[in-house]
């Protein structure tokens, strides 16, 4: 990042650090992606509350992002499964913020499995849980009761431009890795699960780069939404899988089974918005199936008479080039910092929550005066 754009985005988060700060500065554990902008954002959060861990996600670490954060905050190795078990969850907290009031900060529902038994025998005291993601924020939603306050912003108006763009950089990274092994996009029918704001803005960016695109959600709602805009919906997903050259999955949710893979047409391209254990059953595999590297960050996989190819490991294929989104993730990083503030009152209900509107108000002006140079 070049100076002055560091230093225009350190100005933005201390004018938002200013505007959130909680009256008591609570304890918190981040997980985040490490990519190049976001030491800035680590920061902000550090100076809102006592930051105690910072855990990158897997599949995305910049490199000299992780040196910059390690200077100021320990960084820890996260992993589904130490969040799985309650009694790893529970003494992982322990050892970074025992007796505090704590906040933390999730992509992806890290927390969710063990969050019961943290919150209940946790030295401390769980303030909440701010989530960034869809995926994230189903994985709380569907809980029976929860067991402190969860505030989101996966659903926030001001996440829409990073869904937008998130989707268009999916679309870039795909073509350029098929491109890489000499394929194209052109005359491979594309096939989208999932039509939320990822899914939309993949159908359309495809659509546009005169691509046959078919669509399909297991909500109706979603498929009639498709449907008006001029997309083909699938009546059958599992003929679509048949058809499909491309498969783009963003539902946020488990995609493809096991057995859906052999379904695949010879030689279709897998390719995913989050994160393989998410999206992609590969664990249930049928056995037989090899796999081998087909070019860079490509495998193929194979079995007598029937291959795919899976793009960047099942994992988000847009971090392979940065998965930039432009400042406007700053417009969201602001949000869960205000979520913070929120938590830290200590006055939410244990339930879903969402930031005032108010607060988004706030957040976009400080934006628009620092990014909108017009």
């Amino acid at each position: 990042m070049e100076t002055r754009e560091r230093a225009r985005l350190d100005a933005y988060f201390s004018r938002v650090g200013g505007q959130f700060t909680p009256e008591a500065l609570p304890s918190s554990v981040l997980v985040t992606h490490l990519l190049p902008e976001r030491p800035a954002f680590v920061r902000a959060v550090g100076a809102v509350s006592n930051l105690r861990a910072v855990l990158p996600k897997p599949k995305s670490i910049t490199a000299a992002a992780k040196r910059e954060v390690e200077r100021a905050f320990p960084v820890d190795e996260p992993s589904r499964g130490l969040f799985t078990d309650p009694d790893t969850a529970v003494a992982y907290l322990e050892s970074r913020a025992a007796g505090e009031s704590v906040v933390l900060l999730d992509v992806g529902g890290y927390f969710a499995p063990s969050l019961d038994a943290v919150c209940e025998r946790f030295s401390g005291t769980v303030l909440g849980v701010v989530e960034d993601t869809e995926n994230g924020h189903r994985r709380y939603a569907e809980r029976d009761k929860l067991p402190c306050p969860v505030v989101s912003v996966a659903r926030s108006p001001l996440k829409d431009p990073e869904d937008f763009l998130v989707g268009q950089s999916v679309v870039f990274s795909a073509e350029a890795l098929l491109r890489g092994r000499g394929d194209i996009l052109h005359g491979r029918p594309a096939l989208v699960l999932g039509f939320g704001k990822l899914g939309s803005s993949i159908a359309r960016l495809l659509h546009a780069k005169g691509v046959h695109v078919t669509v399909y959600d297991i909500d109706p709602v979603r498929r009639a939404q498709a449907l008006s805009q001029g997309f083909s919906v699938a009546r059958d997903r599992d003929r679509a899988l048949k058809s499909a050259g491309l498969v783009l999955c963003a539902t946020g949710a488990l995609s493809l089974r096991g057995e859906d893979f052999p379904e695949l047409k010879n030689g279709a391209y897998v390719a995913t918005v989050t994160s393989s254990e998410d999206e992609l059953e590969l664990s249930g595999l049928p056995n037989g199936y090899a796999k081998h590297g087909a070019a860079d960050h490509i495998t193929r996989y194979e079995t007598t008479g029937h291959y795919f190819y899976l793009l960047n490991g099942g994992e988000a294929v847009n971090f392979l080039h940065g998965a930039s989104v432009g400042p406007f993730i700053f417009l969201v990083q602001a949000e869960i910092i205000a979520g913070v503030r929120a938590l830290a009152r200590g006055d939410l209900v244990p339930a879903m929550h969402e930031i005032p509107a108010d607060d988004r108000s706030r957040i976009a002006s400080t934006w628009l005066h620092y990014y909108n140079e017009r």
